[in-house]
């Protein structure tokens, strides 16, 4: 009785199958690529050809200029550049030691059960939506900031020479310093977890030799975990910091919306992305919608230039630490 025949595949034909995927998957991963430059390439173009009425009547004036009066056509971008970087540095200034804290609490020192529900409760907050944190910011945050916070800041840090300036103003509870805290308290989740991530997986033999040579918790974490995650950790930063500069509706609820530079944060202000938001729905003619599209190619510019900047200190660290391998 014959015996089936199993036909078996040729080790040519195989290979030549697998050479078909390959360039199937190489090809497919190059489209998306140059997909992510179109698209990239076309909101430049849009960006910018919709800037261009405003960019050509103003000049470099829009850049410096403080007055927005649409009745007037007179437009300028410095009051809204101030407030988004003043509450971005806001923002940061509370984010980064926060979140760096709470890495370091859940990776470092927290009890086994009380981990899991830590790290839960840090991505739930970074899920919530932005207009939700804002309405609390306006409904609930400013005005307890304004009848308790602010004015012992006035009262305090406001009498300093210098600095005091920075405090002094009527408790509004809204303004630049509110919008900087609700900014900050957005961020913080984020960057926390990104921080989290990378303090796990530095390598447990790496601290178990540190303590064991009697290092305390402090000099574990400046001295080896640290320098093992520092890139990432910039990386983090800068994901915080974007995620501040373009933030829209949680700033529009509690920064005032005010088109002038005060000297004080307690005074209301303006941002790029309020401004858009705020004013976008009723711009009436060409040089109007120009200069707020011309505020969003600022904004893109402005993330670009730090987004920039991040990638060539991450550059900048790995060839040091090439050198010092």
């Amino acid at each position: 009785m014959e015996q089936p025949q199993h036909r078996t595949r040729l080790p040519a034909e195989a290979a030549g199958k697998g050479h078909l995927l390959d360039a199937i998957f190489s090809a497919g991963t190059r489209l998306c690529g140059y997909a992510v430059l179109a698209v990239l390439g076309a909101i430049i173009v849009s960006l910018f050809l919709g800037a261009w009425p405003a960019l050509e009547k103003f000049g470099f004036s829009f850049l410096i200029g403080r007055e927005w009066n649409p009745v007037a056509e007179e437009f300028g971008a410095l009051v809204s550049i101030y407030g988004t970087l003043v509450t971005s540095f806001i923002a940061m200034l509370i984010g980064i030691p926060v979140s760096f804290g709470i890495a370091v609490f859940i990776t470092e020192l927290c009890p086994g059960w009380l981990k899991r529900p830590i790290g839960i409760a840090v991505e739930l907050l970074a899920a919530i939506p932005s207009i939700i944190y804002g309405m609390w910011g306006l409904f609930v945050f400013a005005p307890f900031f304004g009848e308790h916070i602010e004015p012992w800041l006035s009262d305090t840090l406001g009498r300093l020479p210098f600095v005091g300036v920075l405090f002094d103003g009527p408790p509004l509870g809204i303004g630049m310093i509110t919008a900087g805290i609700i900014l900050g308290i957005m961020v913080i989740p984020f960057m926390a977890a990104v921080f989290r991530d990378l303090f796990e997986v530095v390598p447990p033999v790496l601290k178990e030799s540190a303590y064991g040579l009697g290092a305390t918790t402090w000099e574990v974490i400046r001295s080896v975990v640290l320098p093992y995650t520092k890139i990432g950790v910039v990386g983090g930063i800068m994901l915080g910091l974007g995620r501040a500069l373009g933030e829209t509706m949680a700033v529009t609820f509690v920064i005032g919306n005010a088109d002038a530079i005060e000297p004080s944060l307690l005074m209301p202000g303006n941002t790029i992305s309020s401004s858009i938001a705020n004013q976008f729905t009723e711009a009436v003619g060409e040089i109007y919608t120009s200069s707020l599209i011309a505020l969003g190619l600022i904004l893109f510019c402005i993330t670009f230039l730090v987004l920039a900047l991040a990638k060539f200190l991450l550059l900048h660290l790995s060839r040091r630490e090439g050198v010092q391998a």
